[in-house]
């Protein structure tokens, strides 16, 4: 196996997708082990912490990469599994943000409301006993919750010449915050520049749907992701692949607008990937799909259709690319243990 570690230092952090050289090379089939800062580049560790206070705006949401793929060019696509997400620490930060959020008037949604307090929540994280500890700040109320490590933003370089904020989610990746993005997944991006130069961040211990409040239990993360390339197949919106679904995520504003690009796009990849006829595949879709709001609070709101592989034809999508990258993940668990 060909495996790579990287650790950024603070100084190479990417605030962006495209506009970033990358820090290393790889080539399809590369393991790599990274670390990735969560979201406040951990300067948020207690109470006193308010982010206004302690983030220098846009230097938020931190980046590990970007990594140029061998290879890669305009009309392919890249597949990134993700063996293992895992804290990197034992403790988590949440908070609300004044004029962020999706229950708060922000700069889209205007009103003459008061903002909302500024308020941190700290969480206790137990990787061994695989939870994390809620604990309510105007009351007694304790609940431990599951942990459910995912990467918030995965995503790749915009074409033409275009650099956009590790904020923002669209047809390359990037800040989806879908909890789909966990281990076990395979994360598919259309690549639009040479090298693809994709990059990954935003860990969450776990998160709600929606993201509500706009901040999930953040944190650091150690992270082992499998890189492979597949030529000539194009892929316009990012697509997800576990061992029971089929999914694809569209982030737009409005909401609606996110919700049609993903079922379309997956009304598409019933008749790329599984030979149906269009109006086939928006029937099954329309009576089988399962759609999650991932997010409505970045600049892009982003939803998830998913599609369960005992509903679809006997075939394997991408050539079978999840198949094969879970059985590389699974072999070097094996050797790791």
């Amino acid at each position: 196996m060909d495996v790579l570690a990287y650790t950024p230092d603070p100084s190479e952090f990417a605030w962006t997708f495209g506009g970033v050289k990358p820090v290393r090379k790889v080539k399809p089939g590369t393991i790599l082990e990274l670390w990735t800062e969560d979201a406040f580049g951990g300067k948020v560790r207690g109470p006193d912490d308010l982010v206004t206070k302690v983030i220098e705006f846009p230097f938020v949401n931190p980046q590990t990469g970007p990594f140029e793929v061998e290879g890669a060019e305009p009309g392919d696509t890249l597949a990134l599994h993700f063996v293992s997400i895992e804290p990197s620490r034992d403790w988590a930060a949440s908070t609300t943000i004044p004029l962020f959020g999706s229950l708060t008037q922000t700069h889209a949604t205007a009103g003459l409301q008061d903002p909302l307090d500024e308020v941190v929540w700290m969480y206790e994280v137990d990787s061994k006993r695989r939870t994390v500890t809620y604990r309510a700040l105007r009351g007694d109320h304790v609940a431990e919750l599951p942990l459910d490590p995912m990467h918030g933003t995965v995503g790749v370089a915009p074409a033409n010449f275009e650099a956009r904020s590790s904020l923002v989610p669209d047809y390359y990746g990037g800040n989806m915050d879908t909890p789909e993005m966990r281990a076990g997944a395979t994360c598919y991006l259309g690549v639009n520049v040479q090298g693809a130069l994709f990059s990954i961040g935003d860990g969450h211990c776990r998160q709600g749907e929606g993201e509500s409040c706009g901040v999930a239990v953040e944190a650091a993360m150690d992270t082992v992701v499998i890189v492979d390339l597949i030529k000539g197949v194009a892929t316009p919106w990012p697509r997800l692949e576990s061992d029971r679904y089929v999914m694809s995520a569209g982030s737009a504003r409005p909401l609606e607008d996110a919700f049609r690009i993903s079922q379309v796009d997956m009304t598409d990849l019933l008749g790329t990937e599984f030979g149906m006829d269009r109006l086939d595949a928006y029937q099954l879709l329309t009576q089988a799909s399962e759609t999650p709001v991932a997010n409505v609070v970045d600049p892009n709101y982003t939803v998830i259709s998913k599609l369960r592989k005992e509903y679809l034809p006997d075939r394997q999508v991408y050539g079978g690319a999840h198949s094969r990258l879970s059985e590389m993940g699974r072999a070097y668990l094996a050797e790791r243990s």
